[in-house]
């Protein structure tokens, strides 16, 4: 019974710029120390310099594993409900996208699913580092919830998120944003302020 397990990482920490912090830095190398001793046959991340500068930094904790730019793992709205399907606190959040643009995440959002999420001939596990929106989109999925209800799940920078494929029973979401590799000073970036604990 082949499994793939599917390690999900957000971006560290980024400045306005769009590239990582001191922070983000330290969270990222926090986070491939964490990751060193699991198995990860490959890493793939998104083009933006934010995940491109945390697959660095993590990558130098696994060494010989292949790295590559995917843009399945970009940052991008997979999915844009009617607007009577959202609660009243959602109202406005995905406005200013456009039709273009939420077509297109909508594409590259079954298109990661796709690639990721098909159980694999033998065991398997790999790294993808993301943005928020895109591990949000596959939490949900593993749990089967409507497809509206990616909004609202929540990822830490530099957390990780575990998940389990295989032909022979359901996902399993195995870890969701697992901060404990992070000092408390770098735990909970990237979270609205009323989410922190």
């Amino acid at each position: 019974m082949a499994t793939r397990t599917l390690y999900l990482v957000r971006h560290g920490e980024a400045g306005a710029d769009g590239h990582l912090t001191d922070n983000g830095r330290r969270q990222a190398e926090l986070t491939g120390q964490r990751l060193s001793a699991t198995p990860i046959a490959a890493v793939h991340h998104g083009p933006l310099p934010r995940a491109t500068q945390t697959a660095q930094l993590i990558a130098t904790h696994l060494p010989g594993v292949p790295v590559a730019t995917s843009e399945l793992a970009d940052d991008y709205v997979p999915y844009v409900p009617e607007q009577e399907l959202l609660p009243p606190v959602w109202q406005g959040f995905l406005d200013g996208y456009t039709e273009q643009e939420i077509t297109d995440g909508a594409r590259r959002a079954r298109d990661l699913v796709d690639r990721f999420v098909t159980p694999p001939d033998q065991d398997v596990h790999e790294l993808v580092i993301t943005h928020a929106f895109a591990v949000a989109w596959l939490v949900r999925h593993a749990l089967d919830a409507p497809e509206r209800r990616w909004l609202g799940l929540n990822q830490a920078n530099c957390a990780v998120t575990v998940i389990r494929y295989s032909e022979q029973r359901p996902p399993t979401l195995v870890v969701f944003n697992d901060l404990s590799h992070l000092p408390e000073q770098l735990r909970w970036t990237g979270f609205p302020p009323p989410l922190r604990p």
